[in-house]
């Protein structure tokens, strides 16, 4: 288990899987590495349920934080295609946090789930002693819908192309560029380009387009670990071998300047916003006209060649790809943060 970020899928093998509570027919999908939901199978439909943990992150300013914190949410539910209409959500808030702050949050996620046709069901709201930002709750998604119309994690098939919107590392450069302009030391023109790349973040009007659009056989969020991870968690779940064209993923602007000066790989660190979609070769040019309708950058960057005898493999230009053992992006934000956390220690000392 690594220090940050998720369990890797070996801890998730010997300790989460064994031990999944009562078994139940009625679990169609339950909790499997690298999938971003489960399915309860209710009479002759279907119930998507996906549950994470909430981050606001103030500095962003409070209602993009609290767009951010919902979309995270709803995207796990999303890319099944099914769309989520209904929401439980906790709020262990920090003593620091004031009414109006709160207000701001709540009335922000009641309008995008008024848009997007969630309701909220139920929850629970409170203050406490130790929590802080930016964890501050979790909150679990649902959506009701048809077995056959759910995108199957694991449901690329030999033939199929495979997609990207946005690219890699949108939203950690997004983030890190914001909460960390003045340590960068990069041109202004470079830390805005990098600062833009959070309006890429939201997924889940994304996801439910393409499902649309289709088919799509398969699609996942780039989220820890990256588009590495996304990438080999996929091809693992169908047992295929993934070929990419590195030439091919796209790369936005401030995405490698910052990634160069924060040390970090692109294809390693989390990227909310940017979905990986297998698609039959039939529905390709139709998913890329949706998602383009939208404004939405995607591009073709590989194709799935072949269903493997065990397990699965991703091959960059014919070199194979690993899943990264951490995310870079976390490292980065701990070292960033505490620096500024010290800076901000001496110039408070200064001035008293």
């Amino acid at each position: 288990m690594s220090d940050l970020g998720k369990i890797d899928r070996a801890f998730f093998d010997r300790h989460i899987a064994p031990n999944l509570g009562a078994d139940r027919d009625d679990v169609a999908l339950g909790p499997t590495h690298g999938v971003d939901f489960g399915v309860l199978d209710i009479g002759e439909r279907a119930l998507v349920t996906a549950t994470d943990p909430l981050s606001i992150l103030p500095a962003l300013g409070l209602e993009r934080a609290a767009r951010f914190a919902l979309d995270l949410v709803l995207a796990d539910v999303a890319v099944s295609g099914v769309p989520p209409s209904h929401l439980s959500i906790c709020f262990t808030l920090p003593e620091s946090m004031t009414d109006a702050e709160f207000a701001t949050v709540w009335e922000t996620i009641h309008a995008e789930c008024a848009d997007l046709g969630v309701a909220v069901v139920t929850g629970h709201t409170a203050r406490y002693a130790d929590p802080s930002h930016p964890w501050v709750g979790a909150a679990t998604a649902m959506g009701v819908g048809e077995h056959d119309d759910i995108v199957r994690p694991d449901g690329a098939r030999p033939g199929d192309r495979l997609l990207l919107t946005n690219g890699p590392a949108v939203e950690s450069v997004g983030l890190l560029s914001t909460l960390f302009a003045d340590q960068l030391a990069l041109p202004d023109g470079v830390i805005a380009d990098a600062q833009d790349r959070l309006e890429e973040v939201f997924s889940v009007r994304d996801a439910l387009t393409a499902a649309a659009a289709g088919p799509v056989r398969a699609m996942h969020d780039v989220t820890e670990g990256g588009l590495a991870g996304a990438l080999n968690e996929m091809a693992d779940g169908a047992g295929a071998r993934f070929a990419i064209d590195r030439a091919a993923v796209p790369m936005r602007p401030g995405v490698r300047a910052v990634c160069d000066t924060l040390e970090i790989d692109p294809w390693a660190a989390t990227s909310c916003g940017s979905l990986l979609l297998a698609v039959d070769p039939d529905g390709v040019e139709a998913v890329r006209a949706a998602l383009e309708d939208r404004d939405t950058p995607v591009a073709d960057i590989g194709r799935v060649e072949a269903i493997g005898a065990e397990g699965g493999e991703v091959l960059v230009d014919g070199e194979p790809l690993e899943h990264p053992t951490v995310d870079p992006s976390w490292e980065a934000y701990a070292e960033l943060a505490a620096a500024a956390a010290e800076r901000d220690g001496r110039s408070s000392s200064a001035g008293q």
